[in-house]
């Protein structure tokens, strides 16, 4: 089940591959989430070592969530993948030129995890072909609509 999805990642890159990532999280930013206070719009994967980090994911802390820690809204949280997959994904972000940008949060068995997306970035005129694409499909969808 998608908790939140981020929609500009698929605008600004092509995705060639996605992985299921699991998230460090602190128990105040469950109970954000589950209340539907995440935004991932802005975030972005960076590489420190042999790790994977999430910046710029905001989660906004709840007013009743704690009183004895100081809730951070935009704290780098850890990434958690097997390393065969952090070693392959290393290799692409530093070799190949992609880019690696958090997709959606979702539910797995009671557990929040991130589909993060290997990705190259678009340029403008393929942003341009995509919503023309967009566009016609909205067109044939409204002319079929009006035949039938």
């Amino acid at each position: 089940m998608s908790i939140i999805q981020n929609r500009k990642a698929h605008h600004d890159f092509f995705i060639e591959e996605r992985y299921e990532a699991g998230l460090v999280l602190e128990g105040w930013e469950i109970k954000a989430i589950r209340g539907g206070r995440a935004n991932i719009k802005e975030a972005y994967v960076i590489v420190r070592g042999e790790e994977l980090f999430v910046l710029g994911m905001h989660i906004t802390p709840l007013a009743s969530a704690s009183t004895h820690i100081k809730a951070d809204p935009t704290r780098t949280r850890k990434l958690l993948l097997h390393g065969k997959q952090i070693a392959r994904l290393i290799g692409k972000v530093e070799r190949a030129g992609f880019t690696l940008v958090p997709l959606d949060l979702h539910w797995c068995k009671g557990r929040v995890k991130a589909e993060i997306g290997l990705a190259k970035g678009k340029k403008l005129y393929d942003k341009r072909q995509a919503e023309k694409e967009r566009d016609w499909d909205r067109e044939k969808a409204r002319m079929m609509r009006q035949r039938g």
